[in-house]
């Protein structure tokens, strides 16, 4: 580690309680709830466990990205505009609804094949892309690449979902600033990962502990701990055991009034209020509301 090398802080750790969500799914959600309502530019943070029967049928977005990675397991996602296809296990999907979309996501069970679990992110949109058409980045397994802090023997992996790392850049481009990355501990070891300056930063794990920054106490699995974001901070320094799992996301504030009503994201009320009238009138992004449904959500 350089001198210049300053770690950023836990300054508030908050447990993603396992809740319903969807149809039958079960979902551990930290940003989003009462004890971590405002996040800048992130709105929400689900850890999901889709069980045979379960799943999110037809809904609607606008104003924010969805970032879908898939930890066990597959599913699969239809939308209103003709896309679809399947999240495979180390996947992602990177989707941004921008002014409108009806889109599906269902699991793929299989005998013998694990339940599908995952982590959705939403990512507020900065307002000038908030009524963009809609647009995806995927990345296969395989695609996503890795960076070894240490070399491929080393304690560490990280699989770099978007952001840089030890040298190397994922090929997703996200709409405003946000970097994501998946680290493994294969074997106890200690990695700084660089953060952009003032960017709100935060970890969740789920398997494992992980000692952030100068803390002295491991932080368990299933919580989301919050990082500071002083100036000359340059990063993270992040100690785990063999088998900790987390992911470490970075994403640039945004100065802007967050008023959401359910999966429509704007910053003002009376835009909020227009996305329910183009909702509930099939215009803007929402043409095929009322008329397109999936045929995953029908199996």
């Amino acid at each position: 580690m350089s001198a210049s090398a300053i770690s950023r802080i836990v300054t508030k750790k908050v447990y993603a309680v396992e809740t319903p969500e969807g149809v039958g799914a079960l979902v551990r959600r930290s940003i989003g709830s009462m004890p971590l309502r405002n996040l800048t530019p992130f709105l929400m943070l689900d850890h999901f466990h889709v069980k045979q029967g379960a799943g999110f049928p037809d809904h609607p977005h606008r104003g924010q990205a969805t970032v879908t990675y898939m930890l066990e397991g597959s599913s699969q996602h239809e939308d209103s505009a003709g896309h679809k296809g399947t999240i495979k296990t180390g996947g992602v999907q990177w989707m941004c609804a921008g002014k409108g979309i009806i889109h599906a996501e269902m699991p793929v069970h299989a005998k013998g094949s694990p339940d599908p679990i995952g982590l959705q992110l939403w990512v507020d949109l900065p307002k000038e892309h908030k009524m963009v058409d809609p647009s995806y980045q995927e990345l296969d397994p395989e695609r996503v690449p890795i960076a070894y802090p240490e070399g491929p023997s080393g304690p560490v992996k990280i699989k770099v979902i978007s952001g840089k790392s030890h040298g190397i850049e994922s090929p997703v481009r996200p709409l405003g600033g946000c970097w994501y990355f998946h680290i493994i501990f294969e074997k106890d070891g200690t990695i700084f990962q660089d953060l952009p300056s003032g960017w709100t930063s935060f970890t969740y794990s789920w398997k494992g502990a992980a000692t952030i920054g100068t803390g002295t106490e491991a932080v368990p699995a299933f919580y989301t701990s919050v990082l500071s974001a002083d100036a000359e901070q340059t990063g993270v320094s992040i100690s785990g055991t063999a088998g900790t799992e987390l992911v470490l996301i970075s994403g640039e504030p945004l100065d802007q009034t967050v008023v959401q009503y359910g999966p429509f994201v704007m910053t003002s009320r009376e835009d909020i209020q227009q996305t329910l009238v183009d909702y509930q009138s099939g215009k803007n992004g929402f043409e095929r509301a009322h008329t397109w449904k999936s045929e995953i959500a029908r199996k």
